[in-house]
């Protein structure tokens, strides 16, 4: 008799049906707790009335408390950063976005693309001055790269950097900057006659300024702003002196995107929930409404949707952890889990009926976030070029 014979199965789990669990090891287990009690202690009490009223107050106080449970910068190593696994800041993105889009935004932003571009390109000064600041939440830092007229095509933006003496000179406009008005220092990608360069930008630098965008519909509850630099002078070590051109700042999304593919897994989560909830309890014809077949079919389809994508992101993790994964991957984990997080939110709201569209629940929300996280790190046409490329080795982008 096999050993698989002589040993019971464990009870089937409806929050885990895949048994995805047991690919993760206490510290990650721990990891994973410990952000979803701070979100669920911190965020979800007051996330429906700081969305409707499209605000995120006490921004700051709440990245403190990010940077003391080591959410910030979690995967970089030193400067005060928690030097945690990619799987572990996977989860993390996975469990912030289940509260909402908004506060994993403010936490990829700050560690996937702010801080990323310091520890990976930055000098040994910058390091030092802006890191351990920023992996307490004490610092909130931003990143420059979309303009107004230039969101996938970044290679023609029209901010520029030019050389005076020493000095540098930036000007230019950035849009759609999450934390932009919040932010202590900004790291800012530019044309200069060497290529493109990403400058480290203080936010007190005279011409400097972050209007905040208002009248969203989408990540209400997160702070999104301009940039505006008119004649800004830098000193020369502003610079981020180890890297040239595009590939700058495409490292950096392409790790911000990876924090994606788990973070939609936590929206769909929390809707797909609702919806289990709701289905066993709201009854209709005399029986609750999860007991039809239309209704079992659709939580079936939304099931095997989230847990499929939640093993994609675990999967890409490790394959981050190695060294092996590579940026179609994280095109192709990106395209896959936004999409079908949208879908899972779309159904979840039919099970909800007319209640899916309140903030009584998450639903709503949710989808309408998402839409967001469709678009920004790259459009689904982006990344379905991307994959095309992959597969065939023609270029079609042009």
């Amino acid at each position: 008799m096999s050993a698989s014979a002589r040993t019971p199965l464990p009870p089937f789990d409806p929050a885990d049906p895949l048994g995805i669990d047991d690919l993760l090891d206490p510290e990650d287990l721990a990891i994973r707790d410990t952000v979803r009690s701070w979100a669920a202690d911190r965020v979800l009490p007051h996330i429906a009335d700081w969305y409707e009223k499209g605000e995120l107050p006490g921004i700051r106080e709440l990245a403190r408390e990010l940077g003391s449970i080591g959410a910030l910068g979690m995967s970089l190593e030193g400067y005060g950063c928690a030097g945690a696994t990619s799987v572990q800041y996977g989860l993390a993105c996975l469990e912030l976005e289940a509260a909402d889009s908004g506060i994993r935004s403010l936490v990829s932003v700050q560690g996937s693309l702010a801080m990323y571009a310091i520890h990976r390109f930055g000098s040994e000064e910058q390091k030092r001055r802006w890191l351990p600041g920023m992996a307490a939440g004490e610092i909130i830092g931003c990143f420059g790269l979309t303009e107004p007229d230039h969101g996938s095509d970044p290679a023609s933006m029209r901010t520029h950097a030019k050389k005076d003496g020493a000095d540098w000179v930036l000007t230019g406009r950035k849009m759609w900057i999450t934390n932009g008005s919040v932010a202590g220092v900004a790291v800012v990608w530019a044309q200069t006659d060497e290529g493109i360069r990403g400058f480290v930008v203080p936010a007190g630098s005279p011409g400097f300024s972050a209007p905040e965008i208002k009248h969203k519909w989408s990540l209400r509850a997160s702070v999104t702003s301009e940039l505006v630099m008119d004649e800004v002078r830098l000193p020369a070590d502003a610079v981020l002196p180890e890297v040239v051109g595009l590939k700058g700042p495409l490292s950096c999304l392409s790790h911000a995107r990876y924090g994606i593919v788990w973070g939609a897994m936590g929206a769909a989560r929390s809707s797909f929930d609702a919806a289990v909830e709701y289905a066993k309890t709201r009854e209709q014809f005399g029986r609750p409404i999860g007991g039809f077949q239309l209704t079992q079919a659709k939580l079936a389809d939304m099931a095997v949707e989230l847990h499929k994508g939640v093993l994609l992101a675990h999967h890409l993790g490790r394959r981050l952890d190695a060294g092996r994964l590579r940026p179609e991957q994280v095109s192709f984990g990106k395209l896959n889990n936004v999409r079908e997080a949208i879908e899972i939110c779309r159904t979840s709201r039919t099970i909800l009926g007319a209640n899916g569209i309140s903030l009584e629940y998450p639903v709503m929300r949710h989808a309408t976030n998402l839409e967001s996280v469709l678009t920004y790190e790259g459009t689904v046409e982006m990344h379905q070029l991307v994959l095309g490329k992959a597969l065939t080795g023609l270029d079609a982008f042009r």
